[in-house]
């Protein structure tokens, strides 16, 4: 990475992928902290995380108190102590601190940071993998058993019911590629729970069937995402009005939708397809579809006998991806680098 250059989120990003690949990831680390001093972020608000990245590298890499360092730095960068983004970096101290010797520094670092684990979806992996280097995995599933129970005893007050093992209200999973708090936080403890070879139990059970649910709903978000079909924005909005179960499929919200197919698209091109493109969906057509073949337009079944007849249409087919300075194909009017190309990151 020339030390010259002016880094990007999109850098960043790939840093974080390609780092310990390279063939100095410790030279990584100094360059980031060094573009971070010199003001080369073309964010300067990314500091912070372009400092944890090295503090991360430094860790990884043996190097305590390269990464003490580097961890110290980012928590200056970040605006207090308490921004969401800072947990991470304290975690990285925490490890440093360990690998030094420091304990009870660590102890008490990881433990102002336990909190998190009620908000954070992060927040399970990092403390656990911190507190693992200490040596207290134990303590790690103390923290991530207490956290879960009462997570789970206010979704079943807040639900007027008994807490339950089964996948009901009570636990709120959260789209497959954002699921919540809760699901991060079984997983987490049901990982340290199997490292210390500790026996399945009810919240391991929940865990396990949350998992199997969410690879279930990404498999149906894979089959919408591979028809490549696109609902403009008003088609969108009456979509979700008159099939809301729909937005299991399609995304939430507008913004979504067209992340998951920008990603989809990124994700074809990865494997060598070529001559890409979205295909202009409407409400009316699916409706049309579904009626002639006495369907619900929200069946599988349906969308796909949909979405084939859609992308016979050559006028249906909007060409992927247009340049960085064209108009995005989404029809917002927005230049493409400023709309969906930062999506798929």
């Amino acid at each position: 990475m020339p030390t010259r250059d002016v880094l990007t989120k999109a850098d960043l990003a790939e840093l974080r992928r390609s780092a310990l690949r390279t063939a100095n990831p410790l030279g990584v680390a100094a360059d980031l902290a060094e573009a971070a001093e010199q003001g080369r972020l073309e964010d300067p608000d990314d500091a912070g995380d372009a400092l944890t990245l090295a503090a991360e590298i430094a860790e990884i890499r043996a190097r305590p108190d390269a990464a003490l360092r580097y961890a110290e730095q980012a928590l200056a960068a970040y605006p207090s102590g308490d921004d969401p983004r800072a947990g991470f970096a304290r975690a990285l101290r925490a490890r440093a601190l360990f690998r030094g010797g420091r304990d009870d520094e660590a102890v008490a670092e990881l433990t102002a940071l336990r909190p998190l684990l009620l908000t954070q979806p992060d927040a399970p992996a990092y403390l656990s993998a911190a507190l693992d280097v200490g040596g207290r995995s134990a303590t790690a599933e103390t923290w991530l058993s207490e956290a879960a129970d009462t997570l789970l005893s206010e979704r079943a007050t807040a639900a007027s019911g008994p807490a339950s093992t089964a996948i009901d209200p009570v636990v709120d999973l959260g789209p497959p590629e954002a699921p919540g708090v809760v699901f991060f936080l079984l997983q987490q403890r049901h990982r340290v729970r199997r490292n210390l070879n500790l026996p399945h139990d009810r919240q391991d059970d929940l865990a396990d069937r949350l998992e199997t649910q969410l690879v279930r709903r990404a498999g149906e978000r894979r089959d919408a995402e591979s028809d490549l079909l696109f609902w403009p924005r008003a088609e969108f909005d009456r979509l979700l009005a008159e099939h809301a179960a729909l937005s299991e499929v399609y995304g939430p919200d507008w913004d979504a939708h067209r992340g998951r197919l920008e990603k989809e698209l990124v994700r074809l091109r990865g494997a060598g397809q070529a001559g890409l493109g979205v295909f202009r969906a409407t409400v009316d057509g699916l409706n049309a579809f579904a009626g002639r073949r006495d369907g619900d337009p929200a069946d599988a079944a349906v969308r796909a006998g949909y979405a084939a007849e859609v992308q016979a249409r050559p006028s249906a087919r909007i060409a992927w991806p247009p340049e960085r300075n064209d108009a995005c194909w989404c029809g917002s009017g927005l230049k493409y680098k400023k709309d969906c190309l930062p999506r798929s990151r």
